[in-house]
């Protein structure tokens, strides 16, 4: 889908919770239209290792999620939290990486998220908003509607972290410190890991990793890191899952979400496995009504692969049905 109206971009930095930490807003609308009501009103928050800019602004065949939940009439914003994207960095991403602590954890990224909410229903006049999470980020958008249920209309989480047996896909092994870096050019064998030989090659449409990996490096502010086509991340995901998912410790309780809830999953996901979907499903008791669709052909990168449009008009109609349940 794609508007024949021009959308309105813009990008900012904001204030978080903490002095000298800014967080970083994508936002996009159809250019003639500027009021929107909480139903037309959504935020997507980024997961572990990628920007919301890499996730959900790369242009793939010639349009992004943002801008196809914009040119379908939303009012869409996209947020940074600290130590990514265009985001203040942590001073302890400018030391050896041992020297620190792992650094923007699950708890801290739901304050930047709030942070970013409340900016955003002060700014439009809104009292709720809708949220779509992606996994790390769908452990921070559950964490915070857990907590603040009142601002949140629905809640869209795309393959969320749940606790799973054996060691998880996100974590390396051995000691980590404040922050790791990922070399973007080895990512797109990681991707196809999971993938059917015969499925791999049109999987992530023709010159589509191409685009990612241009969009990605874009956000990297250093400079020395950007030429040797590497990013830096913070390790505080990696922490929260020894702490937590690997522990058989959730994070939250997907049974204290109290709003409606739409699951996305893809079939090739090795991230986060079928199993631990249906088990975070099925946990989800306290939902007025909730959905889970598993997209075929989709591994967990599904927001930049040819079924990706699946996914973005599930959340579009998941958000913008009127529906009394």
């Amino acid at each position: 889908m794609s508007s024949l109206m021009p959308l309105f971009s813009e990008a900012f930095a904001i204030n978080s919770d903490t002095t000298d930490i800014k967080l970083w807003l994508r936002h996009r609308r159809l250019a003639d239209r500027s009021v929107f009501d909480a139903a037309h009103t959504v935020i997507l928050m980024h997961g572990a290792t990628y920007s919301s800019g890499s996730l959900f602004d790369t242009q793939i065949e010639g349009e992004s999620f943002i801008d196809y939940l914009a040119a379908s009439g939303m009012d869409v914003w996209a947020l940074d939290v600290r130590g990514y994207g265009g985001a203040s960095r942590m001073a302890s991403f400018d030391v050896p990486a041992l020297e620190n602590s792992p650094s923007a954890r699950a708890e801290v990224a739901a304050g930047d998220l709030g942070s970013a909410i409340d900016f955003i229903l002060q700014q439009q006049n809104l009292t709720q908003l809708n949220i779509i999470g992606m996994s790390w980020g769908g452990t921070v958008s559950a964490l915070y509607t857990t907590l603040n249920p009142w601002k949140v209309r629905r809640l869209t989480l795309i393959a969320p972290q749940w606790l799973q047996e054996g060691k998880p896909a996100l974590d390396p092994g051995g000691a980590i410190g404040a922050w790791r870096d990922i070399a973007i050019d080895a990512i797109e064998a990681r991707w196809l890991r999971s993938v059917p030989d015969e499925k791999k090659h049109d999987l992530i449409p023709s010159g589509g990793f191409s685009q990612w990996a241009t969009q990605t490096l874009s956000d990297e502010p250093n400079l020395q890191l950007k030429a040797q086509r590497k990013i830096r991340a913070s390790t505080g995901p990696i922490q929260d899952t020894r702490d937590y998912w690997s522990a058989g410790i959730p994070v939250y309780d997907p049974a204290d979400i109290r709003v409606p809830v739409l699951l996305l999953h893809g079939e090739w996901d090795q991230d986060v496995p079928v199993n631990a979907t249906l088990n975070w499903f099925l946990r989800a008791t306290g939902a007025p009504w909730k959905r889970w669709v598993e997209i075929g052909e989709a591994t967990h990168m599904m927001v930049l692969e040819k079924n990706r449009k699946q996914v973005f008009a599930l959340s579009r109609d998941f958000i913008t049905q009127i529906l009394n349940v």
